[in-house]
């Protein structure tokens, strides 16, 4: 086994989910990750933990979708009686409820397992699973993902280069990048008001503003202990409101099993009231149209990990990328709220992603603090 993939493990356990002695975890494991798999599984043991292990196939996740889509076909039940057939997943809210660290382990053999899946079919599901996935994330949760050769082909890159991009991204001194991007947290706590602005010969210009005073921004330095959840990460993020203007998003993607390209946003009095997408409209309007939260925005994210050095088409690597900035339609996540507040609800959280390289610049209360993807700090800033 590559040395790196135990290397992976102990960044896991130890730095990212901070897992201890006596700890109920949770590793879910999907199909291509079997070997980060048993080195994590290796490494819980060291540590004392307690080890449940579940199996996440996106194929299989895929078949009972279709089994519902066909009998709710057969049936003609409208879209808002969807949810109930899916009942109420009570096994799963018991585990996530006992739970301490919940470990996701991706990797699957098809990134788009579930293309034919009906959409109404898949919004129904998640729906009915809110529960559980706002217990899952009440505990110390971590995603990451195993190098797989599915992931390298939708990255367009051969399998072992895709793993030295992985592992460059993934095994980093984060204790320095943390520091580096405190400055980046201490900036967006003490601002009220963040604009972003990019200019494109062949594509709409972004000119969007959104408050974020009294927000709280997360130093998502990928580890439990800076309230960041993914592995890798390397990202500052709020939650903002009250958004105005419009964005374009240049960054291809995939969602809901759809490639999505070319997305333009436009915000009047914090909600979206026009889009387009160069493709995959449908997907777009699909999330858009889940729930009324899911027209507000939920996060905006500033990528900061320099070990990421090119868009592979999973969000998980791409919104973290250190000249990129993404907004994410849908809910707002806790950690940016005060104390009793509700953020933006939705059962929705899609992330879109925006390259900053050139002819951009990031304010906040007025002040540039990144300009063409270079931030203040770096050296070649020019204000």
């Amino acid at each position: 086994m590559d040395a790196r993939v135990r290397e992976h493990a102990e960044v896991l356990v130890d730095w990212s989910a901070r897992v201890e002695a006596g700890d109920d975890v949770v590793v879910d494991v999907a199909e291509g990750a079997h070997d980060l798999a048993v080195a994590v599984a290796e490494v819980l043991g060291e540590r004392g933990a307690t080890l449940t292990v579940l199996y996440g196939s996106d194929e299989v996740g895929r078949a009972y979708l279709k089994g519902h889509e066909a009998v709710a076909g057969e049936d003609g039940d409208e879209d808002d009686d969807l949810t109930g057939r899916f009942g109420e997943p009570s096994v799963d809210l018991a585990l996530m409820e006992s739970v301490d660290v919940y470990l996701r382990l991706g990797g699957g053999r098809n990134t788009t397992a579930a293309a034919d899946v009906d959409r109404d079919i898949r919004q129904a599901y998640a729906s009915a699973r809110t529960e559980v996935r706002e217990a899952r994330m009440d505990t110390d949760w971590v995603s990451t993902v195993h190098p797989t050769r599915s992931l390298a082909q939708q990255a367009g890159m051969a399998y072992e280069e895709y793993r030295e991009f992985v592992y460059n991204a993934v095994l980093r001194d984060w204790e320095s990048l943390a520091e580096e991007m405190a400055e980046m947290k201490a900036v967006l706590d003490a601002g009220e008001e963040v604009r972003i602005v990019t200019e494109r010969e062949d594509a709409p210009d972004t000119d969007v503003m959104m408050s974020i005073a009294g927000r709280t921004a997360v130093n998502s330095a990928a580890s439990v202990a800076y309230d960041s959840h993914n592995l890798p990460s390397g990202e500052v993020f709020t939650a903002p409101y009250a958004t105005e203007g419009e964005v374009f998003f240049d960054v291809p993607m995939t969602i809901e099993a759809t490639r999505v390209r070319n997305v333009h946003l436009v915000f009047e009095d914090g909600e979206v009231v026009e889009f387009t997408a160069e493709s995959g409209e449908d997907a777009l309007a699909s999330i858009l149209d889940t729930d009324p939260g899911a027209r507000r925005l939920g996060e905006l994210g500033i990528g900061m990990n320099r070990g990421i050095d090119r868009f592979t088409d999973s969000i998980l690597f791409d919104e973290k990328m250190g000249d990129t900035v993404h907004l994410a339609v849908g809910r707002a996540y806790d950690a940016c709220l005060p104390d009793g507040e509700s953020g933006n609800q939705s059962a929705v959280h899609v992330d879109l992603i925006s390259d900053m390289s050139e002819n951009s610049f990031i304010s906040v209360d007025g002040e540039v603090v990144q300009r063409n993807g270079t931030f203040r700090w770096e050296d070649g800033f020019e204000g």
